[in-house]
């Protein structure tokens, strides 16, 4: 198995592969994780991580301006591997986002990616934060509702379809924490620095055979 790990310039690439080492090790799969730009090991890739951090607009430039990895990104995701979106890169899934002005999200699921205003409380939203289960979802699998996840964002999925949506968490309100669609999923906190949880969701991933 290779997991191509997708380079944008920007989020926690090494940290990533570390967390997916360590899960494949955990599961006795054979896999190689790498970090890359190139269209054509991500057109052979068995499974792709997106992560993110900074703004939307940043990592949606990130790929815009290596159309041909971008390409690559969207013929191999359409093919059915299973694809992982980390916190920005989760957001990249959805429609817009709207961080200093629009910028066209791909559009894998619905909704923008909108400021959070949690009344009276501080932004970013940043700590460990409980996970609430909307949906069952083999990424799921071995964790329990009321487990804590580690949440550094301002900005959340907005005007999502409801069946998108597998757990949410609360920050002044309801934030959702985590999608899935087809052979796409996505987390809105780390799961590279999420401890046992997080390896548990990327051992979950590496097994994953969607539907």
């Amino acid at each position: 198995m290779t997991v191509a790990i997708i380079d944008t310039g920007s989020g926690n690439l090494a940290s990533a592969a570390r967390g997916l080492e360590r899960a494949a090790a955990d599961i006795g799969s054979p896999t190689t994780v790498v970090i890359t730009d190139d269209p054509a090991i991500v057109t052979t890739a068995s499974r792709i991580v997106l992560p993110g951090q900074g703004s939307f607009a940043d990592c949606a430039q990130g790929l815009a301006i290596k159309p041909q990895l971008r390409e690559a990104l969207f013929t191999r995701v359409k093919s059915g591997v299973p694809f992982l979106g980390i916190c920005v890169g989760m957001q990249l899934m959805a429609e817009r986002g709207l961080e200093h002005g629009m910028t066209k999200g791909f559009g894998w699921i619905r909704g923008d990616i909108s400021p959070i205003r949690p009344t009276g409380l501080r932004l970013p939203h940043m700590g460990w934060n409980e996970l609430f289960f909307r949906a069952s979802h083999p990424l799921l699998d071995g964790i329990e509702p009321g487990d804590h996840a580690y949440f550094v964002h301002s900005y959340a999925l907005t005007g999502a379809n409801s069946a998108d949506v597998i757990a949410t968490t609360d920050y002044g309100g309801t934030i959702v924490a985590m999608v899935a669609s087809g052979n796409c999923a996505g987390t809105q906190f780390h799961v590279e620095k999420s401890q046992e949880v997080g390896l548990t969701i990327l051992r979950n991933f590496l097994r994953w055979t969607p539907q």
